[in-house]
Formats: C-alpha cells, structure tokens, sequence
C-alpha cells in the first residue's frame, strides 16, 4: 500500500468507520470523492491538521531558540554538509527543481546561504525560519519533526521523501542546541541543582550526548550522567505505532503521548502555552522542575500556541503505522517462523508483547526489579517504572535503514545493546531462559519480522 493509504486506514481504524471512509475513496471521473459524513470530515481534517502541526508548527518557540538562546546566529553560518553532519534532514518534495540542482552539483553545498535557502522553502526537517531582508535568519523555531522524523535518501544521504514519526537516529540535538551564542538561560535552570555549573560545563553536557540522542529530564532533574558516568541521554523514541496501547515513553510515569505533546510542547520545545502536574512538585526527585513551577505552567487562553493543537497532533500521531519488513529482505521467513514459536512458548516473551500491539494492553508498565535492570532513568519518572516498549518496527533499527552506518541498532533506552541478537542474550541471561544458540538466532529473525 501507498504510504498517504496506510495512514488513513489506521486513522479510520482508530474512529472505527473503515466502510465509510473506504467507500469516499472511490474514483468518479478520475476525481478523489471528498468525504461527507459528519465523522469522516473531522478524521480527514484532522489528519491534515495534525501532520500540518508535527511537520511546522513551532508553537511559538522561536522566542526560546531565536530570541533568547539566539541559535539563529548559529545556523546562518551553518553549510548543507554541516547540517547534514549534525544528522539534520532534507525533504526532496520541498526542493522543487531544486533537487535536480543538488543532483547535478549546481548547488554549493560548502555555502551557509544555501541552507537558509533550505529552510526558506521549508525543506529542513523541523526547523523553522523567520528571514530578514537580506536572506540571513531573523530567528528560528523547532517542531516535532525534528528528533521524530526522517527521510529516505531517495536523492542522496539525508535527502529524500519525509518518513514521520521515523526517530532521526542521526541527529545530533546536544550538537545543535550546543552550538546556540546564548545557553544561559539552561545554565540558569540547571544551577538550582548544580550551583557551580557554566555554560562551558552545559556545553560539554550537549556534547556528550551524541546523535539519536536526547536528555528530556536534564532540565528537570540536573542528573546530567548515570552513577558509572555515561551521559544520561536516552535514544529519540519512534512515534508511529503508538495506537491501541497506553504508556508511550521510555520510562512509565510520563503517560500517553498526548501528555508528553503537551510536556514537550510547553517545557522542552519551550512554546507558549500551557502545561500543569502537580507530580513535578516533589523537590526531592525534580529539584530543578519543583523550583522553577515547570508542573504550574499558564498562559491566557488567546496566547496558547500549544493547548489547541494537542488534539490533532494527538490523532496524527496515533495514525502513523510502523513500518513493515519485506521477508527475504529484512528477515529470513523460515528462521522467522521458528523464531515464533520460540516467542510465544520457551522465551514467553508474549506474555508482556502481546500481538497486534507489541506491548501490554492496560499499564504497560514493570518495576526495574521485574526488568532485572539498574532503576536510574525509571527514577527520573513520576512512578519508577519502565514501559513495556512496542515491538514493531525493529528490523529498521537492526538493518541500520535511513540513517548512518555507526548509528544502527542501539536498542533499549539507552542505546546499550548493539544489536538484536545482544538484546535476546541479555534476557536469556537474566531470566534464565535456557535458549540454544539456534533459538536465539531464530528468536532475532521473528523479532525482525514484525
């Protein structure tokens, strides 16, 4: 199936009026039939609206990232090749006749005035520009489309078609947000916890991170590295895939996406809106987040940029399908098939991934002594915990698709295990599983056909 077509048979899924939608998508001399019931309007307008704010709404927080942080100063000296070293993508559909430029090597990609030129007709991945008259950057802002889309080098290495809801496994989001003029602003957050801290300090904390990497806690905790003193970033999570099941981050507490939208949108992106949990008042696990009143956050209503978008960016989101692997390409179907038997009886690895969803129905949720694991991220949630992470799509990951050779694989939340086969060794050590050698390989090959 075309991609546009999956995307609005699991959005009809989600509403549950599949004959009606199918029904509206017939031809009639050569024309798309426009929909006209009542619920099949709203599904459409907002998977329109939803994919309109994932892709460029920045909801206002150009005033963080331009104004305040002045990271505009940084990218107008920013290169095509720059920008793509720093794992940023490209949308070729964007480009126009463009694209046959870069293709031909008309186009100086050693030039910072390219990349603005970029930006201008919208065709860097969640980056958006405000320009002054003379080309350069007034000030810029970020989206979703960020750190959760990429694109599939149809046209060359990070350039190509956009893939929402794809983690960018190549961005370098401490590289980039290191390279803003001003950073006082998160020194000033980070010194309720660490008093001594500079900006030289925040920097190297930035940069430590590395590409498909993220610290969404720092500016809540001030834990900027685990107790063996790796950095605290964890892996940009997909989002696609994310119907039909609860918990949608890493570790449990932080709820549904449709509240890390909102967390996101207002404490991390920095937009102008509005956000409220109480959770974040506990001064002994948030000290930075109780401190600053970042639960108690409150515009007035004509100045929300975020509230009023949360709903369609929520069923966008949730009509995003992961993607699926071609037998005798991305698994092998023989082994795959053994691999399932091995699943659902000696590994009974389906008693917390159950089909179709890949994680529980219910709280998707389990205790670091259930997982047999070191608590440190589940301590940085509101209940400890970590979820139950959904299963499809990790052939991506496995095979290294879209994104660089060095950046393939890093499964679980921190990266820790290179590939699949280190992810089913690591169970099978930890609970004792008894699998042979061949069951675990058999075991990699389901995994990778789902």
């Amino acid at each position: 199936m075309k991609r546009h077509d999956v995307i609005l048979t699991v959005a009809v899924a989600v509403l549950g009026i599949a004959v009606v939608l199918s029904a509206s998508n017939q031809l009639t001399n050569n024309q798309l039939v426009k929909p006209t019931q009542p619920v099949e309007v709203r599904a459409m307008d907002m998977l329109e609206e939803g994919r309109q704010t994932f892709r460029f709404d920045t909801f206002g927080d150009e005033t963080f990232w331009g104004d305040t942080l002045r990271l505009h100063e940084a990218i107008n000296g920013l290169t095509p090749n720059q920008a793509l070293a720093l794992g940023l993508k490209v949308d070729v559909e964007a480009l126009g006749g463009l694209a046959n430029d870069i293709q031909q090597g008309k186009v100086n990609l050693d030039d910072p005035a390219a990349t603005r030129v970029l930006i201008q007709r919208q065709a860097v991945l969640g980056v958006v520009g405000q320009f002054n008259a003379d080309g350069t950057l007034r000030t810029v802002g970020l989206t979703c489309a960020l750190c959760h889309s990429t694109v599939n080098n149809s046209l060359a290495a990070g350039i190509g078609q956009r893939l929402d809801g794809w983690a960018n496994r190549d961005l370098n989001v401490g590289g980039i947000v290191a390279a803003a003029p001003n950073l006082d602003p998160i020194v000033g957050l980070l010194r309720i916890a660490i008093p001594t801290i500079d900006a030289a300090t925040v920097r190297a904390v930035l940069n430590s991170w590395g590409p498909g990497k993220y610290d969404a806690e720092l500016l809540f905790d001030g834990k900027a590295f685990t107790p063996d003193g790796k950095p605290a970033a964890t892996m940009l999570p997909n989002a696609y895939g994310l119907s039909g099941h609860n918990l949608h981050t890493w570790t449990g507490g932080w709820g549904t996406v449709s509240y890390w939208n909102a967390l996101v949108g207002v404490l991390l992106l920095r937009g102008n809106g509005t956000f409220f949990d109480p959770r974040m008042d506990n001064a002994a696990q948030f000290p930075i987040a109780a401190a600053a009143r970042l639960g108690h956050v409150s515009v007035p209503p004509d100045q929300d940029r975020v509230t009023g978008k949360l709903p369609a960016l929520h069923f966008y989101q949730l009509a995003l399908p992961a993607p699926r692997p071609t037998a005798g390409v991305d698994f092998n179907a023989d082994a795959a098939a053994r691999g399932a038997t091995v699943f659902t009886g000696k590994a009974d690895c389906n008693r917390c991934h159950r089909t179709p969803l890949w994680t529980e129905p219910g709280w998707n949720a389990h205790t670091p002594a259930e997982m047999k694991i070191e608590s440190f991220q589940a301590d940085r949630s509101p209940d400890h915990t970590y979820r139950t992470m959904g299963l499809a799509g990790l052939f991506v990951r496995e095979r290294g698709l879209f994104m660089r050779a060095e950046n393939k694989g890093r499964f679980y939340h921190d990266g820790r295990f290179a590939t699949l086969r280190d992810v089913v060794a690591s169970y099978n050590q930890r609970f004792g599983l008894l699998l042979t050698v061949p069951e675990q390989l058999d075991l990699v090959e389901y995994l990778k056909s789902l």
